[in-house]
């Protein structure tokens, strides 16, 4: 049943009032045109709706039903309105990001910290992926932003900010080639143990290229998913590992690790990448987010990289 939304009004109003003629005075209308309206709607809904009475009118049991929707509906539209009203203010929303897990620290120390303080009504939902699993989520539209590095193209992605971020050999400050000067070849390398992300992940994928070309093949002692097991094999001396700085910028303040180029077009030439799917409608809260953090992550403060 579709009922006109004024119809509604001049019931309520006529209720609150207990008069046809004292509705009719607040809605600066003919008492008569209430009437009418209050006709209609008794038509429409196939029962009395007022009962008249010498001192004015009150609501039937079927009318304290419409008189008892009217108000749910009026409820509902005050929350709507509220609730849009403070959308577009950016105080609340749900933003979900899916990132490399080399983005976490570097998206947790500062700027999502400063972001939720100015936005406490914004809930995040942040998960961590694979490149590959990185971007289906956001073509899918599982996420409003993929955090993700080395470089990719896709069709459906639109890529916000890139910025060169090389992969650099880390090490324990004691390692005999952190007192190395200059950057260390992949011949030298070679020479030592490391600790390397599984085989098919991107930036193993740029390691395994570097070898490949200078026709050396890397020690690896440990594959690992996890960034904490090449960090601690690295701080430990259990083993090298190569990485972005970005993704142990604590470690490297902290001076428990150490950083030294490398040599090659494959460690230099590394990207990270800030993307949302092409042709979606951002949510203005995202759209606040994705410069948050372009003004804010290492991973994007280097000069960007022209994908011309």
């Amino acid at each position: 049943m579709e009922i006109p939304h004024q119809r509604l009004i001049y019931f309520q109003l006529t209720v609150e009032t207990g008069s046809l003629r004292r509705a009719a005075a607040r809605l600066d209308i003919a008492a008569s045109a209430v009437s009418r309206q209050i006709s209609l709607l008794e038509a429409a809904v196939g029962a009395t709706l007022l009962e008249r009475r010498r001192d004015g009118v009150r609501p039937t049991p079927e009318g304290e039903l419409l008189l008892d929707y009217c108000l749910q509906r009026t409820s509902l539209d005050r929350r709507f309105s509220d609730a849009l009203d403070a959308y577009q203010r950016l105080e609340t929303g749900q933003i979900t990001l899916c990132v490399g897990e080399g983005f976490v620290g570097d998206l947790i120390d500062h700027p999502l910290r400063e972001f939720t303080e100015a936005h406490r009504g914004i809930r995040l939902e942040i998960d961590t992926g694979s490149t590959r699993q990185i971007i289906e989520s956001v073509v899918n539209d599982e996420a409003h932003i993929g955090l993700m590095y080395h470089e990719q193209v896709h069709p459906h992605l639109r890529f916000w900010h890139s910025t060169r971020q090389p992969l650099v050999l880390m090490m324990a400050p004691d390692h005999p080639l952190a007192a190395e000067e200059g950057p260390l070849t992949v011949e030298v390398i070679a020479e030592h143990p490391l600790a390397l992300w599984h085989p098919g992940h991107g930036v193993r994928q740029l390691v395994d290229q570097a070898f490949q070309e200078a026709n050396r093949r890397p020690i690896v002692v440990i594959h690992t998913g996890s960034l904490e097991v090449l960090k601690h094999s690295a701080r430990s001396a259990l083993c090298l590992t190569l990485l972005p700085r970005f993704a142990a910028a604590r470690e490297l303040q902290e001076g428990s690790l150490v950083a030294r180029d490398v040599v090659g077009v494959h460690f230099a030439q590394a990207n990270a990448h800030m993307v949302t799917r092409v042709g979606r409608r951002m949510p203005r809260a995202a759209l606040q987010l994705l410069r948050h953090l372009q003004h804010w992550m290492r991973a994007f403060r280097h000069t960007p990289y022209d994908r011309s």
